[in-house]
């Protein structure tokens, strides 16, 4: 992944908007390769580009979409595309001429997914397969709990539903490592896995993961994001208060995972780095991306100052720390991290 190197603080922290003019402090150095980086919206639809030049210069470009309310994103940008999951019209929509979209303008609709989503909130893609967690009572009864994973086969522009998993957990956030499907269990501090997830839950009806295990020290689950080894976990906490949120992050996450007995829970003492406290704007961090080599980690904030795109460079000291960009967007609700 290409890395984005910020050096001080200074220059972003807690900006109601980014500066579009070069830098002359030095906070972006002139040897940094430009990084593109998505946000999507609850309350508009419209996806968020930002592209940080190597000179200093922040370009931003709002895009507009079929949606009126967006969330979980997904960007092939050796095909030019962008995947938003579109709460407002059930499905998910893949868009065209990603980088050459100019501000303001709307994205060329390539394919679309039959409307058949309930409460759609993340997607995870897998070469040709796509994975949408949505968050419906599939049964309409409010004392079961009942989510589903619904998945996909792209061939050209069309999407064909193959297979719809049914949970006995609320799901949220999905993240693919290597052929595995990781999962949060929505109002809980657990995370499960689905261990060869396209080869091995291939067949429609009620599923029972691999492995489900605790994530000491979160109150609720949302995002999770995976890169270099490391997995990073959002906490929400309370729904309702938007400055008690936070993020865990992981390393050598797999090997962690892996050495927690089904049931069991993975201790914060050696194991985790917790980010949280009053400097760092979460609320509720309900999305996650990570980039590995540029040791960032960005946020999707959804309820401090009604939406903000954080992004925490060397944040592996943890604690009460500000973010090192700090974006006023509202009804932030998914971010992605795409090279360039």
């Amino acid at each position: 992944m290409k890395k984005l190197k910020i050096l001080t603080l200074s220059a972003f922290v807690s900006l109601g908007l980014f500066s579009c003019s070069d830098d002359d402090d030095g906070d972006i150095t002139a040897n940094d390769l430009s990084v593109n980086l998505y946000a999507s919206s609850n309350t508009s639809g419209s996806i968020t580009a930002y592209k940080f030049e190597d000179d200093g210069d922040v370009e931003i470009r709002t895009l507009l979409t079929a949606s009126t309310d967006g969330e979980g994103l997904y960007v092939d940008s050796d095909e030019d595309e962008i995947t938003q999951v579109s709460r407002s019209n059930k499905n998910f929509e893949t868009y065209d001429d990603l980088d050459s979209t100019d501000d303001g303008d709307a994205l060329e609709l390539e394919a679309g997914s039959p409307v058949e989503l309930g409460s759609p909130r993340d997607i995870a893609v897998r070469n040709n397969v796509y994975v949408i967690a949505d968050n419906m009572d599939v049964d309409g009864d409010d004392t079961t709990i009942d989510n589903r994973l619904l998945v996909y086969t792209r061939s050209a522009n069309t999407y064909t539903l193959t297979t719809v998993l049914t949970t006995d957990f609320a799901v949220w956030g999905i993240e693919f490592v290597d052929n595995n499907l990781y999962a949060v269990v929505d109002n809980t501090n657990d995370v499960v896995v689905f261990n060869n997830f396209v080869t091995e839950f291939n067949v429609t009806g009620p599923v029972v993961p691999s492995k489900r295990i605790s994530i000491e020290g979160i109150g609720r689950t949302h995002g999770l994001g995976f890169d270099g080894g490391t997995m990073i976990l959002t906490d929400i906490g309370d729904a309702t208060v938007d400055t008690d949120g936070a993020f865990h992050i992981i390393t050598n996450f797999e090997t962690k995972f892996n050495g927690v007995e089904n049931g069991g829970t993975l201790a914060v003492s050696g194991n985790q780095v917790r980010v949280a406290g009053s400097n760092t704007f979460l609320g509720n961090p309900v999305n996650v991306d990570y980039d590995a080599e540029g040791n960032t980690v960005y946020i999707a904030e959804r309820a401090n100052g009604g939406g903000r795109v954080l992004a925490f460079v060397d944040a592996d000291a943890g604690g009460n720390i500000a973010p090192t960009i700090n974006n006023t967007l509202n009804g932030a609700s998914s971010v992605y991290y795409s090279e360039d």
